[in-house]
């Protein structure tokens, strides 16, 4: 007996390992001609030492709570309440045995209970698990998820025949439920749902359908998804949410492209049968840090594509950035990094492992999909590789671009615009196919719109549309785009909406004939000026600075405005120190050292940054001070050797710095040191000559 018992713990201890094949009706496109499904269940620890009363009551507190525990949805609700139903009768059988005492059972009866403890385990993990995917991810494990409810059912089943009855003093009455238990479960055969079957079925003709580019038939969507439970906007935003969050925690890697798929058909679905969702007003909104739709970290967003970093590199200037992004820069022909300036010696790049693992964490954290590319190959499993989820985007963009085409309200409009602006967040071929379908037309007179809801999901949209190059001509060569981001930089109802204008000017400024367009034209220094003065959108408005800082004919324009009095008061408040030195710098690289050097108090503000600064703020503090010193000689850099604390601020920035901080400022050290020197030399010559 004991024998027997081991050989089944040892089987019920082994994570559950299924190998029935979940065929896909052959979709070549996405790459996957057959599924293995592996049910991701934890295996639950090895049984404690439990005393006869405290596995007893274990064994009916777990049992009753699967029994009374709720379907995961409209799916498998056969086969779940069918394991429901077995369990409430096996809870009789704990109950029974404690209602008067706990009796001592022998080691028989011990043994065949800690292992249907094991199995009662694996029941409710199992359960847990499934109320926390996504339908159609359900759908596509359908085969199975029901060979798993199976094969707990018939180690049940074994359990039960070699359970020692004689040895547990039962009532008649439970013995007979026992026999009855032990009767189903041996009948039992693996559940084989045809409506379900024939749900996953159609749902992948559909798709295959998308591939070729037919468009869905609206009452045939409809039908799936009400199969689905899918009935209303918001039920579908939450399993497009949950599919997401799947689809970036790499839950199943060989059911991703399939699943993003289904995204693509689910967003769809969404918008024609549901029509667009009714956002939030601006007034209701949380403040930004309380947003459901976290604030992506400036240092995990690429500086060229403003767009979170999916695969971070660092190049030889020490900055990090996205490898498509830095990847397309060099292809179109230049030598420099983007955010400095420097003409890069070398164009490798170098994996930034530490910051991808931080991002990955975010995303996990913030249930954000994180879709980093494959490691090997450098492509990203993605929507990009994925026909079906890529026509899925173009018919969600072509069909919302009609529908604002044809809105004839601001309400209409709005949700709308809303449902654009959601679609343009998630990637760069959502962003084009929007664009293609004519959506920039239609976004750029909603700038001018008073209500402010409108207003910002209108220049957010665009900002989303603005991230891909393609877009930033469409966008520039739309009339009236830069009066109208304007309009909403000086006269925006809510900040949110000045603060997404100035950082749509950033974007388009990579384009080097873009920025210096805005460089020549006198109200984009001058309202982004004023928006540096509005605490919640001043570092997006400094930024935007910096991106025109990077050309050498708008230093003067820059200069002329203010625009170094402006960053030198931004240096006070840490939210905007890193941004505002790197402007400085940046002016002070392109020909605006000597107006830094002769703003009151610019040489202290900088040596305090050094000082006391984030890594980021000491490496663009450096870099102005040594522009500064070599660019407008003595005057400066006595200033700086007579600064309190210098020499200590340099050897910490040498010693602990960024590589480009301890470069720049082991130059400002020899700068110095050659200055002291100078000086005493001066003094020394200046002795002899009196004596």
């Amino acid at each position: 007996m004991e024998g027997i018992i081991n050989l089944r713990e040892a089987r019920a201890h082994a994570p559950p390992l299924l190998s029935s094949p979940f065929k896909l009706l052959g979709t070549p496109s996405m790459a996957v001609s057959s599924f293995p499904m592996p049910i991701p269940l934890p295996s639950p620890p090895s049984p404690p030492a439990l005393s006869d009363a405290d596995l007893l009551r274990s064994l009916l507190r777990l049992s009753k709570e699967i029994a009374h525990s709720e379907p995961p949805g409209d799916l498998f609700h056969r086969g779940f309440a069918s394991v429901a139903r077995k369990i409430r009768v096996l809870s009789v059988i704990f109950e029974d045995l404690q209602r008067d005492r706990i009796p001592r059972l022998r080691r028989s009866a011990e043994l065949c209970f800690k292992e249907i403890l094991v199995v009662l385990q694996h029941l409710k993990a199992l359960l847990a698990d499934c109320s926390a995917r996504s339908r159609m991810r359900l759908l596509l494990q359908s085969e199975s998820l029901s060979n798993d409810l199976h094969e707990l059912t018939l180690d049940l089943s074994t359990l039960l025949d070699i359970l020692p009855m004689a040895e547990l003093d039962l009532s008649e009455d439970v013995r007979e439920l026992v026999d009855l238990l032990r009767r189903q479960c041996r009948r039992s055969d693996p559940p084989s749902d045809l409506e379900e079957e024939s749900l996953r079925l159609e749902i992948l003709a559909m798709i295959r359908e998308i591939e070729n580019e037919i468009v869905p038939d609206r009452e045939r969507l409809e039908k799936i998804f009400d199969r689905l439970g899918l009935v209303d906007s918001r039920s579908c935003s939450d399993e497009i949410e949950c599919l997401e969050r799947e689809i970036g925690d790499r839950v199943v890697e060989n059911l991703t492209p399939a699943m993003l798929a289904l995204v693509g058909l689910i967003r769809y679905g969404k918008c024609v049968l549901f029509g667009a969702s009714t956002p939030r007003s601006v007034s209701a909104e949380k403040p930004a840090f309380l947003q459901p739709n976290p604030v992506i970290p400036d240092d995990f967003r690429c500086p060229i594509s403003l767009d979170l970093m999916r695969d971070p590199v660092v190049v030889s200037s020490g900055q990090t950035y996205d490898r498509d992004s830095i990847t397309r820069w060099f292809s179109s022909g230049h030598a420099t990094c983007p955010k400095t300036g420097q003409t890069l010696d070398r164009s490798d790049l170098v994996s930034n492992r530490a910051l991808k693992n931080l991002i990955s964490r975010w995303c996990r954290e913030e249930n954000v999909p994180y879709h980093s590319p494959e490691s090997g190959n450098g492509e990203t499993n993605g929507v990009s590789s994925n026909k079906a989820a890529l026509e899925a985007a173009r018919m969600t963009a072509s069909f919302l671009v009609e529908k604002l085409a044809a809105s004839q309200s601001t309400e209409a409009a709005n949700r709308v615009v809303h449902e654009l602006r959601q679609l343009t967040k998630t990637s760069s071929e959502s962003r084009g196919f929007a664009a293609e379908a004519g959506a920039i037309p239609l976004l750029l007179p909603l700038l001018s719109e008073n209500e402010p809801s409108l207003q910002l999901n209108a220049v957010t949209a665009l900002l989303n549309l603005s991230i891909i190059d393609t877009n930033k001509r469409r966008i520039m060569h739309t009339d009236g785009a830069l009066d109208a981001l304007l309009r909403v930089l000086s006269d925006g109802a809510t900040w949110q909406a000045k603060q997404n204008s100035a950082t749509t000017l950033r974007s388009l400024s990579v384009n080097h004939s873009y920025r210096r367009r805005f460089g020549r034209n006198p109200r984009v220094v001058e309202e982004l000026l004023n928006l540096v003065k509005v605490p919640p959108a001043s570092k997006d408005a400094l930024l935007a600075l910096h991106a025109l800082a990077g050309d050498r004919a708008n230093i003067g324009k820059l200069v002329e405005s203010g625009a170094v009095t402006v960053a030198l008061e931004s240096l006070v408040d840490h939210e905007t120190a890193e941004e505002a030195t790197a402007l400085l710098a940046a002016i002070a690289k392109r020909g605006g050292a000597s107006s830094l050097a002769s703003a009151k108090g610019s040489i202290k503000m900088l040596v305090k940054v050094l000082r006391d600064g984030s890594e980021s703020a000491q490496e663009n503090a450096a870099a102005a001070l040594v522009l500064v010193c070599r660019r407008t000689g003595g005057a400066a850099v006595a200033e700086i050797t007579t600064t309190p604390g210098i020499e200590w601020a340099i050897c910490e920035v040498m010693s602990s710095g960024t590589p480009r901080a301890r470069r720049k400022a082991a130059s400002l050290g020899r700068i110095c040191r050659r200055w002291l020197a100078a000086e005493e030399a001066c003094s020394i010559n200046g002795s002899a000559v009196t004596e």
